[in-house]
């Protein structure tokens, strides 16, 4: 379909009913791969659906199941080539997650997928290590980088690889070093000590208009592997907590999980040890045991 293109998004004429509202990405900028044709097969790997079960066959995350098939990129997470630089060959779209990738081409011969921040383009040199300049791609530890750097797919552990702020469009913003740990505020707003051996990639995550797109019409979450959600409240009292009742009859008590339980507690664990590197939450408080 023809449609006008602004900016990173492209608005699609309502010609049909499914069209009628559609915002999607515009990705003529991408390195475009035809069915899976041309692709380095060493940094692929075959994806088995599990339609959301688990090893028992149950259903243990609702509303998967389906969806177009599709092979899984190997990303290079940990950034361990120091002092090799690499060369940026292609962009791609990446179907196993919203932030596009950049192939690297090393010097030595190697090849490895990095998420692709904002401002890389094909042509482009990367690396990794303390003597690597401060330019979005460029990868070291947190205590090689300046006060004030945006950074993106930081590590929790020195050596295990990016764990952080892995999404378009997002950034963490390195605000002071003291002893051996370094403080982020992460796009939660949370503040968070990392000790300073820890990698981080210089920049911002690239395709932030994925959050300005409109799918249109429901075969497009379908072809993600997304099922339609029902609400409990039409459901029969036997199959969810709100079922049941005449007419649209609410809820009546505290909202509950399709088990039952109740729902608004807090999961996360008082005694989890990363607490105390946590310097206040994403709700703005500290958290206990610290």
């Amino acid at each position: 379909m023809r449609g006008f293109i602004t900016m990173a998004v492209k608005h699609i004429k309502p010609r049909t009913p499914g069209s009628r509202g559609t915002i999607l990405l515009d990705r003529t900028d991408l390195t475009k791969k035809h069915s899976g044709k041309n692709i380095v097969k060493s940094l692929v790997k075959k994806l088995k659906k599990n339609t959301g079960r688990n090893n028992q066959g149950r259903i243990t995350c609702r509303h998967k199941g389906g969806g177009n098939k599709k092979k899984y990129r190997l990303v290079d997470f940990k950034r361990d080539k120091i002092g090799v630089p690499a060369t940026v060959r292609e962009i791609e779209y990446d179907p196993n997650r919203n932030v596009h990738l950049a192939l690297l081409f090393y010097v030595d011969g190697d090849k490895r997928y990095i998420l692709a921040p904002k401002g890389l383009s094909i042509g482009a040199t990367v690396s990794s290590g303390p003597e690597a300049e401060f330019k979005p791609g460029n990868a070291m530890a947190l205590r090689d980088i300046p006060l004030g750097e945006f950074v993106h797919n930081i590590e929790m552990t020195p050596g295990r690889g990016g764990q952080m702020v892995r999404s378009a469009g997002l950034a963490a913003q390195l605000l002071a070093k003291e002893g051996e740990f370094a403080t982020l505020r992460l796009p939660s707003a949370e503040m968070r000590k990392v000790p300073l051996d820890c990698f981080a990639t210089i920049g911002e995550l690239g395709n932030s208009d994925i959050k300005n797109t409109v799918l249109g019409k429901a075969g497009r979450s379908r072809h993600r592997g997304i099922k339609p959600t029902v609400r409990g409240s039409v459901m029969n009292p036997v199959d969810h907590p709100h079922g049941g009742g005449e007419g649209k009859c609410p809820i009546g008590g505290i909202p509950k999980s399709p088990w039952g339980k109740r729902q608004g507690l807090k999961t996360r664990s008082r005694k989890k040890g990363s607490n105390r590197l946590i310097i206040t939450s994403r709700k703005g408080t500290k958290v206990a045991g610290i």
